[in-house]
């Protein structure tokens, strides 16, 4: 759905909007956290429910989100818990974010079917009827109107999709359960979703997955825009697929001014990070592929790492120690201005969980997503044609851009190989999506990727197919491999602020 502005991406919006507002606008030294109250009121007008059946469910739903958007968590469902009873908790400049940052809020959630195999009108109710012919358990009738499916019998096998020659058969499940390549969506005693913490890699698919706007992630927007109203030094750092995310009036050269008009003291292009990363992962694979291990699995995406962790832990010591591009260009901040606060702003939930780790904490202070980005441009009434064009104070080569689309990654490492070592021949494996991550992670362990860079993606398309980017992953893909062509280097070797950081 990303790309379509839908009635969750308004809602999403309005939550953020208001969130920032009052961010902005508030008594740092006597805030008044009852605005909150109305927030679900100006967002929910009138007596007449606007997307479910009552207004008062609408609403509740809307106050647990605001709860999440200041990096609070929901509400018990079983006891009166004010609304504003801890959220003097949320009025700091520092990180109060914690587990779990994804959760399904229960009473939004539709409790769709798992897995379900249904015949629709479109059934004719042939003669042949192969449906019941092909079906193993007998669990398919012909009834008055139509072939029936007794979904008690039904071991949902396929065949009789495969076999029923008017399409009429279909096989839906839950959308957040489809979309979560982790398989961390179970149920609840009601059957709502509700996701296993144990499994899921905070990829946020789910999120941008449920129709119902079921599944929300905790922000850090209120914390950082508190920094920023304290006057303390905030960096923004922004990866390289926040091309084209804010419109077409919304260039390169504009978003930074954007930026630097919310408060942010300088913008960083993380694209140098990952330039980095490529010219630390092109060393490990020289030093330690095939003759130290079997293959190397690249480390940018979180979600990826985790999975192959979580999935295949005798595999993990194959995927390369080098830091995040987000760490990496954030190391080069404090490098330049110690006390500097970092926003990393990206398309991606799991840097939200990455920076709760403690190695990375010293470096990352918080972490927000670009439609959290535009509702602090929609709080601050941002106007692109308004802008004048301003630079990135630090570039990032073609590759290191291009990190944000699939197949990038691998291929930035290989082009830093091959400057210094052409001779080596440097097979990749490329896969997106977890389900296509874990289908290349049993290849290797068959022992099918010996000598290969293995590069993993949790999202479709890449990181421009991330849970909080807001246009279509092909225009999206597209949009960055032009920016990419427009950098002065082209791999990362020929990037000179990023070998000075690896000398």
């Amino acid at each position: 759905m990303r790309g379509l502005f839908t009635p969750i991406t308004k809602i999403r919006r309005q939550v953020f909007t208001e969130v920032a507002r009052f961010a902005y606008e508030r008594d740092l030294e006597n805030s008044d956290f009852s605005y909150f109250y109305e927030s679900s009121y100006r967002i929910i007008p009138g007596e007449q429910p606007q997307y479910r059946d009552s207004v008062f469910k609408e609403r509740a739903i809307i106050r647990e989100r605001i709860r999440m958007a200041l990096g609070l968590s929901m509400r018990p469902v079983d006891r009166h818990h004010p609304l504003t009873e801890d959220m003097r908790q949320a009025d700091t400049t520092e990180k109060c974010l914690d587990e779990p940052l994804v959760s399904v809020i229960p009473f939004a959630c539709e409790a769709c079917p798992t897995d379900q195999f249904f015949v629709t009108n479109n059934c004719r109710k042939c003669l042949a009827h192969p449906c019941t012919s092909v079906c193993p358990v007998k669990a398919i009738t012909i009834g008055k109107r139509a072939a029936i499916i007794d979904t008690d019998k039904c071991i949902k096998c396929g065949r009789c999709v495969q076999a029923c020659p008017y399409n009429s058969i279909v096989r839906f499940g839950r959308p957040c359960a489809e979309a979560c390549g982790a398989d961390a969506i179970d149920s609840d005693e009601l059957g709502r979703a509700v996701i296993n913490q144990d499994k899921c890699v905070a990829c946020g698919l789910c999120i941008v997955s449920c129709p119902f706007a079921a599944i929300a992630d905790k922000s850090e927007i209120f914390q950082l825009i508190t920094a920023i109203r304290k006057n303390e030094p905030v960096y923004a750092e922004i990866a390289p697929s926040f091309v084209g995310q804010f419109g077409p009036l919304a260039t390169p050269g504009k978003i930074v001014a954007a930026l630097k008009k919310l408060g942010f003291s300088d913008v960083l292009e993380v694209g140098l990070g990952a330039d980095v990363g490529s010219i630390h992962e092109a060393r490990e694979y020289i030093d330690n592929v095939p003759g130290k291990q079997d293959f190397l699995g690249t480390s940018c995406c979180p979600s990826w790492e985790a999975y192959a962790v979580n999935t295949q832990p005798e595999l993990a010591g194959c995927i390369s120690s080098s830091h995040t591009p987000m760490v990496a260009t954030a190391q080069k901040i404090k490098e330049m201005n110690p006390d500097a606060r970092v926003v990393f702003i990206g398309p991606c939930v799991a840097k939200k969980r990455e920076g709760l780790e403690d190695e990375v904490r010293p470096y990352i202070d918080y972490v927000i997503t670009f439609e959290e980005l535009m509702g602090m441009f929609g709080a601050k009434d941002i106007e692109w044609q308004e802008l004048e064009e301003e630079e990135f104070t630090t570039l990032a080569s073609r590759d290191g851009r291009n990190y944000a689309v699939a197949s990038g990654v691998a291929q930035a490492i290989v082009d830093c190989i091959k400057k210094e070592h052409p001779e080596l021949d440097v097979p990749v494996e490329n896969a997106d999506t977890l389900k296509e991550c874990k289908k290349m992670l049993l290849k290797a362990k068959a022992g099918k990727c010996h000598g290969h860079i293995l590069e993993g993606m949790a999202c479709p398309g890449g990181c421009v197919g991330g849970p909080g980017t807001l246009m279509p992953i092909p225009r999206a893909g597209a949009a960055v491999k032009t920016f990419a062509g427009g950098s002065p280097y082209e791999t990362a070797l020929d990037n000179p602020a990023a070998t000075s950081h690896q000398a």
